[in-house]
């Protein structure tokens, strides 16, 4: 079988640390072109992967016959240009959150069902070990009925690792649509709907600018949140944690209390009320901090369900429902009321 041919659209940090590395490791790929607006950061990416360069996305798709694009652009270009690629017949993996909207949401997956083809989110916690075994954990029944829980996700922000550094689009409003809870909350909404297998129904959030000057989008969040079957919890995003980042998530069961990349050595322990404690050693989870050089299993997962025809792990209708509590979030914010989610 000929190998599936890729583009990569926009070609900043994400797209340097995460997608362009991890199509390169994978047998079934080929990279064929990638497109950012600024030419010289598009010529040198086409030159180290051997690939064709553009400055539009849309002459991209007009010249290049592609089976799948990646795009890793400002969230406000997610929507317009995830339905040009599949409107052009690829498969669409999209960065996070999905849409500035849950309108646009809806347009990306009408786009994909329409064209008949795969849209994946890329939401990576998903992927991670300690996360999966949590799910299951969960699942299976063995740490009894789930009560509450808490996660957060900061660091001290985008300007350490974006490609424009202080001048990053993260910052502006117009570009970004929303700061760390766009950045980092989405991720562990997502995260959070898969451990605990729920849905959200009721989200209170608090979603400021107090640490950062000079930007006009949130970089302090904390939500609280809960579940259909009345589980509740907190969910922090933050760009002020300066000194470490932290990526951890507690479950606190009946019969036992996950803590998940909560400990430096051990990536799960499960604490049970009878005393028993076991850890976890099953890997690290992915950190910006490391220069992010380890498989986040995103990229494969992707391959694999077009290869094999499968609907991805977070479809177009997933990456929605994560968004949706993110808006619900910031809606919660604004109105200094409970937002309800629709089931």
């Amino acid at each position: 079988m000929s190998k599936l041919k890729v583009a990569i659209i926009g070609c900043g940090s994400i797209a340097q640390n995460r997608h362009l590395l991890e199509y390169e490791a994978n047998e079934e790929v080929d990279i064929v072109a990638v497109c950012d607006i600024v030419e010289e950061r598009a010529m040198v990416t086409a030159e180290a992967f051997g690939a064709k360069s553009y400055t539009d996305y849309e002459e991209l798709l007009n010249k290049e016959d592609v089976d799948a694009v990646s795009v890793c652009l400002p969230n406000y270009l997610h929507a317009p240009v995830s339905i040009a690629a599949l409107n052009a017949g690829a498969n669409v993996l999209c960065e996070k959150p999905m849409a500035t909207s849950h309108e646009e949401a809806e347009q990306m997956i009408e786009a994909a069902e329409r064209n008949g083809k795969k849209l994946m989110i890329a939401h990576n916690q998903r992927f991670v070990s300690s996360h999966e075994k949590a799910r299951k954990l969960i699942e299976n029944g063995d740490i009894g009925k789930v009560y509450s829980f808490r996660t957060t996700f900061g660091h001290g922000g985008p300007e350490g690792w974006s490609a424009e550094g202080e001048d990053s689009w993260f910052f502006r409003k117009e570009e970004a649509f929303i700061g760390a809870m766009g950045d980092l909350g989405v991720h562990k909404a997502d995260l959070l709907r898969h451990i605990l297998g729920e849905e959200f129904v009721d989200v209170a959030g608090f979603v400021e600018n107090n640490a950062k000057e000079g930007i006009s989008v949130d970089d302090n969040a904390v939500c609280i949140l809960r579940t259909e079957n009345g589980v509740v919890g907190t969910l922090t995003a933050s760009w002020a944690y300066n000194s470490a980042e932290d990526n951890s998530t507690v479950i606190y069961g009946e019969k036992c209390t996950l803590r998940l990349e909560d400990d430096p050595t051990y990536s799960l322990i499960a604490q049970y009320t009878n005393g028993e404690i076991v850890k976890y050693e099953l890997g690290q989870i992915q950190s910006n901090d490391e220069g992010g050089q380890t498989n986040t299993g995103v990229i494969d997962h992707f391959v694999e369900c077009i290869v094999e025809d499968k609907k991805p792990l977070i479809d177009g209708e997933e990456g929605k429902r994560s968004l949706d509590v993110i808006l619900a979030a910031l809606e919660s914010g604004e109105t200094r009321k409970i937002t309800k989610l629709e089931k």
